[in-house]
């Protein structure tokens, strides 16, 4: 299914269903690189089988943030290997399906690997055709992908610039207060 998510237009399957990821895969990302999951709710950290410190758990709950975290053994595998990326989506079209759903989903843009992401869905059939059994049209979108952040000790590091700028992330940082090192405040490193 095509339909816009809580950023940008992305294409979605059921997260815990491995055919389905498998085919997204062919699909849409021939690199074989993880998708990054959207969760209904933070309970679904622990059941994927994944890591995440209070500090962690907070950056999930900040709009428009994606955060990579470490897998403790090899459930859902399909997922990645050592980290997934998740996101908990706050609005919208996306955050109503989660919650019906009661399961996360992948969620790659809408683009074949290498193009731009689909604005609306007239674009993503041009992209995927009749490979994609659903679109959901939730008129054009301007958005930016996520910001994706990965907690490192006491630095966070932006794997990739999206919705949140660096002073948006220090914006973040001060309200959920990273540990801080003999120096100060944790830092912010960017690509």
């Amino acid at each position: 299914m095509v339909a816009p998510t809580d950023t940008i237009y992305g294409i979605l399957a059921d997260a815990l269903n491995y055919e389905a990821v498998v085919r997204l895969k062919q699909l849409r990302r021939p690199s074989g690189k993880p998708f990054l999951v959207l969760v209904p709710d933070l309970h679904w950290v622990r059941k994927l089988g994944l890591k995440a410190n209070e500090i962690e758990l907070r950056l999930l709950t900040t709009p428009g943030l994606t955060a990579v975290l470490r897998k403790e053994g090899r459930l859902y595998h399909w997922l990645g290997r050592e980290t997934v990326a998740v996101r908990l989506p706050r609005k919208g079209f996306v955050l109503k399906l989660l919650r019906t759903l009661g399961r996360p989903v992948v969620a790659p843009s809408a683009n074949p690997e290498g193009k731009a992401p689909a604005r609306n869905p007239k674009e993503a059939v041009e992209y995927f055709g009749d490979s994609v059994s659903l679109y959901v049209d939730g008129g054009t979108v301007e958005g930016r992908p996520s910001t994706l952040v990965k907690l490192e000790g006491e630095k966070l590091r932006v794997l990739r610039r999206g919705l949140l700028n660096t002073p948006g992330l220090k914006k973040v940082l001060g309200r959920i207060i990273l540990p801080r090192s003999g120096k100060g405040h944790a830092r912010i490193r960017d690509l």
